[in-house]
């Protein structure tokens, strides 16, 4: 072992800073918090470059008195901690006091501040930890932090930032979450020049998810407001049927602060087991308020995680809080007779009473539905039909009625002479069932035999010949697998899906698959998480070679103009996402496997689903591409294809061999 040493001031400061300050996102994070600490009410963040060579962010608070100044930029100097007892109960985002030390340790920084009592402010610069200037300045009641050329003095820490646009949107995401946390404050955000971010700071959460998430997604949302003992929640939960691939739009806030729990986490996803398909996840902003000595704020550096006592009120309160919110905003409605005798008034009730007039003259002989009415009642029913009145069943006149609305007889005016209830006479029926029957059959032409078609279904199945086998086509069971009968000695059970799945894979994997893009009527608007939304502005190209054509929307938003063609409308925001979310957790890989992991993607979504009707012709293509490519076995994922049972089989299953 070396001689122990004692680090001088300056090591010791880019030591600390290194747990603080890990990126321009850092900064911000803590000079905002700071800003919302000093009861500020508007707060401007302007960035440039990612905000690696500039930031600025700009308060309304109370700012800092100039004697206080100086000592603010020392370690562990704060004005939110004073005794042992407080670490017990922090209320204010910020409480250690190393943010100001850390951030001028390892960048350009100039502070002008004045606070309220003070006639004239005052302008600090400090550069890498060294004074630079310390003098009076004309400015408003409030506080502005200037940083330039972060890690200028540490260039082994500046060459591991990344792109200026992946710190920019780090910036953006940071923002987002804070003006979610406190709505009451009006954030403006410019991004080189670009105001991409205003809040309204009305206190109204809604207002705040609308400018941060936009129109479709706040739109999407069903109110939360619960409280159990001492802890509440507030905020808003997406629909159902708005769930995502993944849980990047959770958001959760305690007591003000941006967090990830675990606990709360659980405790929505469990609320909507049952509501929503397994493998998707609930969206979420949510408020929960509990007393401060219930948590412990102090465990990470960056102070986004925290600790319960208990977790368990938390869990309760949180599941029980989105489990009423999502009864409250079931749509399905049971019938309530508020009157449990209304049955027995149905046989005197005529429905009809007060129908407008559909024939011109009025019901004469409705005895027997309606009771006596008063002379003025009968005045004013006068002009009313009875649709029951006088109704007659005659097959033939039904037959040559209808012939005319086909077009059958020119010029008559069917709706003059019709009785609508002419079609349930008993011969109406069965004529109307024939040719029910006769259509039925006429159109899965393919499947007759043309020679002896008349109307009636042929009985033998339809027999396939490919590649010297004899299949024939029985038909599909469970609207998924397709059943088929080859060389009379095998029964092939087929998986609809998985078959059509891997077919678009192999088209898409041997051919070009931007050859399949196909321009969008009307674009489809994606709104993802920042990592997500960063990963894919920065793979556009790698979209491209998958027939995506997107470009960035701003704030979050991607725009897809075009999309493969076999991708339904509805799946298309779907697909973005999860490649966006695979793109941003697999960044080591290389671009072969997230290439042909797009494949997968847009073959399993594109492809006949399970459950969908199919028709007869869909499914024989199936089973002829299956037999002219005897290697496809499996799906991308690995389930196989096709089951084969023989005849010796299902002979030995009933007893014959």
């Amino acid at each position: 072992m070396g001689v122990i040493n004692v680090l001088d001031k300056h090591v010791c400061e880019l030591i600390a800073a290194g747990e603080v300050v890990e990126r321009p996102a850092s900064v911000i994070k803590e000079l905002v918090e700071n800003s919302i600490d000093a009861g500020a009410k508007n707060i401007t963040v302007e960035i440039k470059n990612g905000g690696t060579t500039f930031m600025r962010v700009t308060d309304d608070g109370c700012g800092i008195y100039r004697d206080d100044i100086k000592v603010a930029f020392l370690r562990h100097a704060t004005s939110k901690v004073k005794l042992e007892t407080d670490l017990d109960r922090i209320s204010t985002l910020g409480f250690r006091g190393e943010a100001l030390a850390s951030i001028c340790a390892v960048s350009k920084l100039q502070l002008i501040t004045r606070s309220q009592n003070e006639e004239i402010g005052t302008s600090y610069e400090i550069d890498g930890g060294e004074e630079v200037s310390f003098n009076d300045a004309g400015c408003p009641v409030g506080t502005t932090f200037v940083i330039r050329d972060l890690f200028y003095n540490i260039p082994a820490r500046a060459k591991f930032l990344k792109k200026d646009v992946s710190e920019g949107n780090a910036v953006s995401n940071i923002i987002d979450k804070t003006a979610l946390s406190h709505p009451e404050v009006a954030f403006t955000y410019i991004k080189d020049g670009k105001q991409v971010l205003k809040t309204f700071g009305d206190g109204k959460l809604l207002s705040a998810i609308y400018s941060v998430f936009g129109k479709d997604f706040s739109d999407g949302l069903i109110a939360v407001d619960y409280q159990l003992d001492t802890i509440s929640v507030k905020g808003y939960v997406s629909k159902p049927e708005n769930s995502r691939p993944n849980r990047n739009m959770q958001n959760f806030f305690i007591n003000g602060r941006y967090v990830k729990t675990r606990t709360a986490m659980a405790a929505v996803e469990e609320a909507f087991k049952g509501s929503i398909m397994a493998g998707k996840f609930p969206s979420c902003v949510l408020q929960i308020d509990l007393p401060y000595e219930m948590i412990d704020v102090n465990v990470h550096p960056a102070k986004i995680e925290v600790r319960f006592i208990n977790e368990r009120p938390v869990f309760d309160t949180v599941y029980h809080a989105i489990k009423s919110a999502l009864m409250k905003n079931d749509g399905r409605k049971k019938a309530v007779f508020k009157n449990d005798s209304a049955f027995n008034d149905l046989k005197g009730f005529n429905p009809f009473q007060n129908a407008p007039a559909i024939l011109n003259k009025p019901a004469e002989n409705n005895k027997s539905f309606v009771k006596e009415q008063s002379d003025t009642e009968k005045k004013k029913n006068e002009d009313y039909y009875n649709p029951f009145d006088n109704v007659q069943f005659n097959a033939e006149k039904t037959v040559k009625k209808y012939e005319s609305a086909s077009g059958n007889i020119n010029n008559t005016k069917v709706a003059d002479k019709v009785n609508p209830f002419d079609i349930f006479s008993e011969q109406a029926i069965k004529k109307a069932a024939k040719e029910k029957e006769h259509k039925k059959f006429v159109v899965n032409e393919p499947f007759i035999n043309k020679e002896k078609a008349t109307g009636i279904p042929k009985s033998e199945p339809m027999l396939i010949k490919e590649n010297g086998a004899d299949i024939i086509y029985i038909g599909e069971v469970f609207n998924t697998y397709i059943i088929a009968e080859k060389n009379k000695k095998e029964i092939l059970f087929i998986d609809k899906h998985a078959a059509h799945e891997r077919m678009i894979y192999e088209k898409l994997k041997t051919e070009n698959a931007a050859s399949f893009s196909q321009m969008l009527l009307q674009p489809v608007t994606v709104t993802l998480g920042k990592s997500e939304y960063d990963a894919a502005i920065n793979n556009i190209d790698m979209f491209k070679k998958c027939a995506f054509e997107i470009e960035d929307f701003g704030n979050g938003t991607i725009l897809v103009r075009s999309a493969p063609q076999y991708l339904d409308a509805a799946d298309i925001s779907e697909c973005v996402a999860e490649m966006s979310e695979y793109i941003s957790n697999g960044k080591n890989e290389i671009f072969a496997e997230k290439m042909d992991w797009f494949y997968h993607n847009v073959a399993c979504r594109s492809a006949i689903k399970a459950g969908n009707t199919s028709t007869p012709q869909e499914l024989i293509d199936i089973v002829k591409k299956l037999e002219e490519n005897p290697q496809l076995k499996y799906c991308p994922h690995g389930r196989p294809i096709c089951i084969v049972m023989t005849k010796h089989e299902i002979e030995k299953q009933f007893g014959r061999v």
